[in-house]
C-alpha cells in the first residue's frame, strides 16, 4: 500500500514525531539533547515557525509547531537533521544515519485537541516510567509552560494565552490541567492519527481541509475489530516498544 503523504498548512499546529533509526537512541548525553534545541531554535528562527511543545525522548522527538508557510516544515526537518547527525557521528565517532527516513505528522484543530497534545507531548516521560511528574525530566516544555522557567525556543499558541490574564495565571490554569489523566481516547486518537499521518480533529475541520486539499483526510481504524484493552495505562517507553 502506497504511504499516504503528509499534509501541512500554513499557520495550522502540527505535531511531529521523529524517531531514531531502527528505535535506536539519538540522544546519548546531555550536551546533545542542548545542541538539538540550539540548532532546532535557529531552524524554527530561520523558518518564521513557531514551537509550541516538545518533548527530547531517549529515542524519539515529539515537537507541536505552527508554520507560517507549510513548505518550511520539511526545510526544518532537513536543516536540523544534518547539523545534528554531523554533530553525533563527529562526536562520538560514527558513521551512518540517526533517525528513520519518514518523520511521522499530524495537522492539528487548535480548539478542540492543541491543548489536549500538548499534555500528551510533555506527558510523555511520565508515560514511558523515567520520572513520576512532568517537572521532573529536563527536555520538554513542561517546565516553561507549567513553571515559567525561561525558555528561548518557545512561542504560546494564542489558546495557551487565553487561560489567563497573566503569566501566573495561565501557568497555574495550565498545572491543573496535569492534575487529571489524558483521556485514554485522546492518546489513541493522535497515535492513530500519526501512525497514518492524518490529520485530528471534528468534522469542520476534515472538511476544511478537503476543500483546501481536495483529499478527504481522516485516521481510520483498519483490519480487525482491536481486542479490548487491559487496565494497565499506556506507556511511552524512552527506549520504544511504542515509541509516541
Amino acid at each position: 500500500m502506497p504511504r499516504r503523504p503528509r499534509i501541512h498548512l500554513d499557520g495550522i499546529p502540527l505535531h511531529i514525531v521523529q524517531r531514531g533509526h531502527n528505535r535506536q537512541p539519538c540522544f546519548f548525553g546531555e550536551e546533545d539533547y542542548q545542541a538539538y534545541l540550539y540548532w532546532l531554535g535557529e531552524a524554527l528562527t530561520k523558518e518564521r515557525c513557531a514551537l509550541h511543545a516538545y518533548a527530547l525522548m531517549t529515542n524519539h522527538v515529539h515537537l507541536l509547531v505552527t508554520p507560517d508557510r507549510a513548505e518550511s516544515i520539511p526545510r526544518i526537518i532537513i536543516a536540523l537533521g544534518r547539523r545534528y547527525v554531523q554533530y553525533i557521528n563527529t562526536t562520538y565517532r560514527r558513521t551512518g544515519t540517526l533517525w528513520d527516513s519518514r518523520y511521522k505528522s499530524s495537522l492539528i484543530q487548535a480548539e478542540t485537541y492543541l491543548l489536549s497534545c500538548q499534555r500528551y507531548i510533555e506527558l510523555n516521560p511520565v508515560r514511558a516510567a523515567m520520572v513520576d511528574d512532568p517537572a521532573h525530566y529536563r527536555w520538554t516544555s513542561y517546565r516553561h509552560n507549567a513553571l515559567g522557567q525561561a525558555n528561548p525556543y518557545l512561542t504560546p499558541h494564542p489558546l495557551y494565552g487565553a487561560l489567563g490574564r497573566d503569566d501566573k495565571e495561565r501557568q497555574t490554569v495550565y498545572r491543573d490541567l496535569f492534575r487529571t489523566q489524558l483521556d485514554s481516547k485522546a492518546i489513541e486518537d493522535m497515535r492513530l492519527a500519526l501512525n497514518q499521518n492524518q490529520p485530528l480533529g471534528n468534522s469542520r475541520f476534515y472538511a476544511k481541509i478537503e476543500a483546501i486539499t481536495g483529499q478527504r483526510r481522516e485516521a481510520k481504524l483498519r483490519g480487525r475489530p482491536q481486542k479490548k484493552h487491559d487496565e494497565s495505562p499506556a506507556r511511552d517507553v524512552g527506549q520504544g516498544e511504542l515509541g509516541l
